[in-house]
């Protein structure tokens, strides 16, 4: 790798990435990946884009170039998922840049392309991600809001008046009411199988939806599908025992990953980094019915996170009996343990506190801005001018957040006038 300087145009687009929640952790490895997905001018374009979406005009001021010019930059970046683009209710186009993850990192591995080394690629996520723990613990236990959720088995739940199940938690209803859905390669499955360690879980069966499909099916980085194809692959997905691990938001939700224990990124992370709870859980716990239980450890094999374990089960007749036991504490409320149980030994059951998802992608990125102590870097971006309904959205989400947030937020920002609107907000 050629030696780059302080200011080379991957090392600004490395430091405009980090002014913003899901970062990534500056090392030789990310600038090796970087060079491979786009060439330092590109880098340098990328590095003056607003993070909000934005339109041809917009990268035409900030690159000065004209507008032929941006618009061919432009759908070259979003032809190799570095940028998404989408129309927006006037048909114009509109373009947004990706975090890493969810984001562009995986985009490169969601087809088979030869203009990559997708090898060299894997070798170096890999090294990244899995060798190295800044950027994954960076992006999975940083505050308290996650990037991404469990969505619990629907066919683990027992039909049971007293168990509500509210439409967002379903994968089936995410599935059936998105705008745009398609199907890509795995990326965590394709990565490893570059490297010999992928399992025989099924590739193509990753989803994404709405605004983010949309434009990965323009340029042929996913298929189109329909919602009865879907709705096919996650039945694979139930047979096979994933996990679906999608975005932590209740709308629009822009990903549902069908992950397995050994290969995928955040089952990973839930095991390195499992006291620390870095993905977002169900609202539900499986049971065990300790008089049914025959110890079999099923439950235990098909755990993703090594949540389930067995215990003497105390049974006076038979002193060498053992039952499964759950750690609550790390446990992903999936329900796959519900589902393998042959012995109708496990049920499930709500947790105690309910877990909170925030409505969508724009509340989840200000709270995770809260958190992080990034929110004067959300709003204030000196690299587009916001407009007012950008900013009465962020003040909107702000606004609704609990006094606690709130105060941190005002503190970050230092603004007279959004100590203004919290004070006039709670005597109203």
């Amino acid at each position: 790798m050629a030696h780059l300087t302080v200011r080379s145009g991957y090392a600004t687009l490395v430091e405009r990435i980090n002014r913003f929640p899901q970062g990534a952790a500056p090392t030789p490895t990310l600038f090796k990946i970087l060079q491979l997905l786009m060439s330092e001018k590109e880098a340098e374009y990328v590095s003056l884009l607003p993070i909000k979406p934005f339109d041809v005009e917009t990268a035409e001021r900030a690159w000065r170039v004209s507008g032929v010019e941006a618009r061919n930059i432009l759908d070259a970046l979003a032809s190799r998922g570095i940028l998404l683009d989408a129309e927006d209710l006037d048909g114009e186009m509109q373009y947004s840049l990706p975090p890493p993850m969810a984001g562009f990192f995986e985009f490169s591995l969601m087809r088979v392309r030869a203009d990559i080394d997708q090898k060299v690629l894997s070798e170096l996520f890999y090294q990244y991600m899995n060798v190295e723990e800044d950027f994954i613990k960076g992006l999975f236990c940083e505050g308290e809001t996650r990037l991404g959720r469990t969505f619990v088995h629907e066919p683990s739940l027992p039909k049971a008046p007293e168990l509500h199940v509210l439409d967002h938690e379903r994968a089936t209803e995410v599935i059936k009411t998105a705008s745009h859905r398609a199907v890509g390669v795995c990326y965590c499955r394709h990565k490893m199988s570059h490297l010999g360690k992928a399992c025989d879980a099924p590739m193509d069966i990753c989803m994404t939806f709405n605004s983010t499909a949309e434009s990965l099916i323009r340029h042929s980085i996913a298929r189109s599908i329909d919602s009865s194809e879907c709705l096919d692959l996650l039945h694979q997905a139930y047979d096979r025992n994933l996990v679906q691990f999608g975005e932590n938001v209740r709308e629009e939700v822009n990903f549902i990953c069908n992950c397995c224990g050994c290969c995928c990124e955040a089952m990973l992370a839930a095991k390195r980094f499992a006291f620390l709870n870095p993905v977002q859980t169900t609202n539900y716990l499986p049971v065990v019915l300790d008089e049914e239980c025959t110890g079999c450890a099923k439950c235990i094999d098909v755990c993703p996170v090594e949540a389930m374990g067995l215990v003497n089960a105390g049974d006076p007749h038979k002193l060498k009996r053992k039952k499964a036991r759950v750690n609550e504490e790390i446990c992903l409320g999936c329900g796959l343990c519900v589902k393998v149980c042959t012995k109708n030994a496990m049920t499930m059951k709500e947790r105690k506190n309910r877990v909170i998802t925030p409505l969508n992608s724009a509340h989840k990125a200000v709270m995770m801005a809260i958190e992080r102590g990034m929110l004067q870097n959300l709003i204030f971006d000196n690299r587009t001018l916001w407009n007012h309904r950008a900013m009465a959205a962020i003040c909107g989400v702000i606004l609704s957040l609990p006094p606690i947030k709130q105060a941190m937020a005002s503190r970050q920002i230092k603004s007279r006038y959004m100590e203004w609107l919290i004070k006039h907000r709670s005597h109203e």
